[in-house]
């Protein structure tokens, strides 16, 4: 289990996946979410959560304020759990796709994103991360301003971002390594 740290759900309890997904700590997610309001406005903000597994990252940006967010995951047993954990929140304006982040990204986007948080398994290539990077700006799910994050193992290496992108901060908190960056390339 783990919680909501902050915002109108904080302190609520979240169910976890029984395996093969790592949720960020709730240490991670305050640290995260406290450099996240140095660079944006979370209130009212549309959130992308990729690689959701239990839907932490995009629950707890709805409960510090978010208005939308669409959490991704293709793991039908974590899907479950996400669909509980929305449940119990019980904060509006959540929508979880149970399918891969891959075909996800490969449609139309019902927005564009100010915030897009990705956590994906630490299986997952850097070229591949490096693929869906580009295909956020090249799909339209972001533009200029919007903020990116990645999380990936600190033992890999640092996530090669595209152009079109200003990493402004990469930090590691023990296993867990956090890149923001900023698209800044989304019209070109």
């Amino acid at each position: 289990m783990t919680r909501i740290v902050a915002g109108r759900a904080g302190g609520r309890r979240l169910k976890v996946p029984p395996r093969g997904t790592r949720p960020t700590s709730e240490r991670v997610r305050e640290a995260l979410f406290s450099s996240l309001d140095a660079r944006m406005d979370i209130d009212g903000a549309a959130v992308l959560d990729l690689y959701a597994g239990s839907g932490a990252l995009g629950l707890e940006a709805l409960s510090r304020g978010a208005e939308h967010a669409m959490l991704v995951e293709s793991d039908a047993k974590a899907a479950g759990v996400i669909r509980e954990n929305i449940a119990t929140v019980g904060l509006s304006g959540a929508v979880l796709r149970t399918a891969p982040v891959s075909a996800v990204l490969a449609g139309t986007p019902d927005r564009v994103y100010d915030l897009v948080l990705a956590d994906p398994p630490y299986a997952v290539t850097e070229e591949a991360v490096t693929g869906m990077l580009e295909t956020l700006v090249s799909g339209g799910w972001v533009e200029d301003g919007s903020i990116v994050v990645v999380e990936r193992s600190s033992r890999s290496p640092e996530t090669v971002w595209p152009q079109g992108f200003e990493v402004g901060r990469s930090k590691r908190y023990g296993e867990t390594r956090v890149e923001i960056a900023t698209c800044y390339g989304a019209g070109s």
